[in-house]
């Protein structure tokens, strides 16, 4: 069964009840079905933009959360451009390349070297506040983490319920489902055997039909009786009426019989 939605077909529609169907644990099933799967990887050649079919996103509603950095970074992405490496230039200390004799070049030198002393001092003052206060930080951040992990489990516990209502409900209505196919099922036996029987009848009553009318064509072209025949005929006739006679009579005269 086909489908399409927008200009995205589907080959096939997924119509299998797996609640009340049989067969899936008979020896060849599992390896029909993954030979099906292989040749449909195989067959299945993604075009360039799967995600053609959909609507394109709203302008404003991509800028509404996506900023300069983000565009230039998709831009990169989109044009196959590789991703600039880490520089460390900040974290060195390299002497005047232009010459010693150049106080310009000295001092950039020198206000390099002192953006990198002030650096280093402030990563030693985070840490002489991280030993003082960094116990309590980490606690309160527990804390927080731990309240984060209450929510996302009541989350998950949701989504489990409402996963489970959803199976439920799919094994209900799919148990009726195959309910009413088991019943119509057997009103089809029922039905086909019952044109089988009636078939059959009409078989039967038309070979008797068909012998019926061969009798009446017989009785309306008699044969023709030559007079010795039709003797021999008259004379078996009275024959079995006196039989018949006889055996009234002895009928007549035979004593009752009493208990």
């Amino acid at each position: 069964m086909a489908g399409e939605i927008g200009s995205f077909k589907y080959e096939v529609v997924v119509d299998a009840l797996p609640y009340i169907d049989q067969g899936y644990d008979d020896v060849g099933v599992r390896e029909s079905a993954l030979a099906m799967v292989e040749e449909e990887c195989r067959r299945y050649r993604p075009t360039k933009n799967y995600l053609e079919h959909l609507p394109p996103l709203i302008a404003p509603l991509t800028a509404a959360f996506e900023t300069k950095l983000m565009s230039q970074e998709f831009e990169r992405i989109q044009n196959r451009v590789p991703m600039e490496t880490l520089s460390m230039k900040r974290y060195e200390l390299p002497p005047p390349s232009t010459g010693r004799s150049e106080v310009s070049a000295w001092e950039e030198s020198i206000d390099n070297s002192k953006a990198q002393l002030e650096h280093q001092w402030v990563r030693a003052m985070n840490l002489e506040l991280m030993l003082d206060y960094g116990i309590e930080a980490w606690k309160a951040y527990l804390e927080i983490f731990v309240a984060m992990q209450a929510k996302a489990q009541t989350q998950l516990q949701h989504l489990k319920k409402e996963i489970q209502d959803v199976n439920w409900q799919r094994k209900q209505t799919q148990t009726q489902a195959g309910e009413k196919l088991r019943t119509l099922e057997e009103n089809w036996v029922s039905l086909v055997s019952k044109n089988y029987e009636i078939e059959q009848q009409c078989v039967e009553i038309e070979k008797q039909i068909h012998l019926v009318r061969r009798r009446l064509a017989e009785k309306e072209t008699p044969p023709t009786i030559n007079g010795s025949e039709q003797m021999n005929g008259t004379a078996e006739e009275e024959n079995a009426m006196e039989q018949d006679d006889d055996q009234a009579n002895e009928e007549d005269i035979s004593p009752t019989i009493t208990s």
